[in-house]
């Protein structure tokens, strides 16, 4: 297969570590396009890419581009996912992929229709940790799942013009965090869940600040999470099954597991990967996808994730401008 062409839409710091990952890989980013022209320019100088578009639109319609990398806003991805995917582009997209289920539905039926791939930038699929740990779990190591806690909080000053709690900018914690810890649990628990609480208490924005979710699904497997944007807590996750509990700190790019063996308490270190080379591992799947390993990239678990945050902000009536009359699920 001839060497594949990767373009990256936005120039911020996700983009920034995409690019470093591609050249440490000794691939070479093909092209770079941004709403500001200049910031576009700098970005190829320092990355060494030929071709910058001074419109970026054009790099949908560029017929030397295999893959977008989208590194922009998640509210801005739907319309830059349509473009994309209706073009005949590959596509990886930051988390969140899209604000809601209803837009990623759009999304994926659009990437089914032009025979393209689409995935989520999201590095718990990618870590080779996590494929590990999955398969140890697959294989009957652990056992049953029984429990799964997870924390993920940070502290951010009460600034209501950053993402963080701009409204029109998509802000909030399930979004910008809590897409971490629900991909987490999906992977570990052997169906979707089908009952779900949460309590959400709102920054001055309007935007969910914080929230606390309990979980449950047919196979009666538990995860209990716990989000916070003006509170810091470790990255923390703790995955109880029969035979053992995994406990995993700073997981979003975790390269480290202990397992603790339920009766004798005897622990086991894993280690795998290199939390560095995260968007590097991001990468290398979406090529493995493009060749034709279309699973390697967890749609449906995307999917599942999409739908349950969007489940929860529909019960706390939390809508986005982009999402006024219209249906997110």
């Amino acid at each position: 297969m001839k060497n594949i062409n990767w373009a990256i839409l936005g120039t911020g710091v996700v983009a920034n570590e995409m690019a470093s990952a591609l050249k440490n890989a000794g691939k070479k980013v093909y092209a770079v396009g941004n709403r500001t022209y200049s910031k576009a320019v700098l970005f190829a100088e320092k990355y060494g890419i030929e071709h910058i578009y001074e419109n970026y639109h054009d790099m949908f319609h560029d017929d030397k581009v295999d893959i977008i990398y989208i590194t922009t806003p998640h509210n801005t991805h739907i319309n830059f996912l349509r473009e994309a995917l209706a073009a005949g582009k590959h596509v990886l997209c930051e988390k969140s992929i899209t604000l809601n289920s209803a837009e990623l539905r759009e999304a994926v039926e659009l990437a089914e229709k032009n025979k393209v791939i689409l995935g989520e930038a999201m590095t718990i699929y990618h870590m080779p940790l996590y494929k590990k740990l999955a398969n140890m779990y697959k294989t009957g190591e652990f056992g049953r799942v029984n429990l799964i806690q997870l924390n993920f909080g940070s502290f951010k000053e009460y600034n209501m013009e950053n993402r963080f709690f701009n409204k029109n900018l998509a802000g909030g914690a399930m979004l910008d965090i809590g897409v971490y810890a629900l991909s987490l649990a999906r992977i570990f628990l052997a169906s979707k869940p089908d009952k779900i609480i949460s309590q959400v208490r709102y920054a001055p924005t309007g935007v969910d600040e914080k929230a606390g979710i309990v979980m449950t699904n047919a196979e009666g497997e538990m995860a209990v999470i716990s989000l916070s944007l003006h509170s810091k807590q470790p990255k923390r996750a703790v995955i109880s099954c029969e035979k053992c509990y995994i406990e995993i700190m700073e997981y979003p790019r975790a390269c480290e597991a202990v397992i603790v063996d339920a009766q004798s308490g005897e622990k086991t270190v894993i280690r795998e990967g290199d939390r560095q080379r995260a968007l590097q591992y991001e990468m290398e799947d979406m090529e493995e996808a493009v060749k034709g390993d279309f699973q390697i990239l967890r749609l449906s678990d995307t999917i599942d994730v999409m739908n349950m945050m969007s489940g929860m902000r529909d019960e706390w009536q939390l809508y986005y401008p982009e999402e006024k009359d219209k249906k997110i699920l």
